[in-house]
């Protein structure tokens, strides 16, 4: 495979419990141009999981950067934005109005935003995508 420059480079990350089915993923996204596939404890831009993974009730340190990487990638374009606002500060009332957005939207986004970083407020859930690299502070 001949190497992309970084940017249009995707590296994805698997992490599949089953060896032979994580072993056909690989061998699949090989040979896949502007793909590098890294290892799961690797920085990803995307991580690829079985249904299996969801199913396990063991959450070891793996596993759990995992959960994370899947939280920041399932926020919508809009999360994000409302998240970036949740940084300066704002409050419901002024996220709607920045947005053009009502007030009770604005407080669902932050809710789903508290829910998808398993934030317990707003300063946390601000805290958890920086930690996550989502937005930079």
């Amino acid at each position: 495979m001949s190497e992309e420059p970084a940017s249009q480079t995707v590296t994805i990350a698997v992490a599949i419990e089953d060896p032979l089915l994580a072993e056909r993923v690989v061998a699949l996204l090989d040979g896949v141009a502007g793909v590098r596939v890294v290892a799961q404890r690797d920085r990803a831009d995307v991580v690829l999981v079985s249904a299996a993974n969801e199913r396990s009730s063991m959450i070891d340190d793996e596993s759990a950067a995992t959960a994370d990487a899947r939280a920041a990638a399932a926020l919508t374009t809009r999360e994000r934005e409302v998240l970036a606002l949740l940084a300066e500060g704002a409050s419901n009332k002024s996220i709607a109005r920045r947005l053009g957005i009502s007030v009770h939207t604005a407080k669902f986004h932050v809710g789903s935003l508290l829910d998808k970083l398993d934030a317990t407020g707003r300063t946390d859930a601000v805290t958890h995508a920086a930690r996550l690299g989502v937005i930079d502070l």
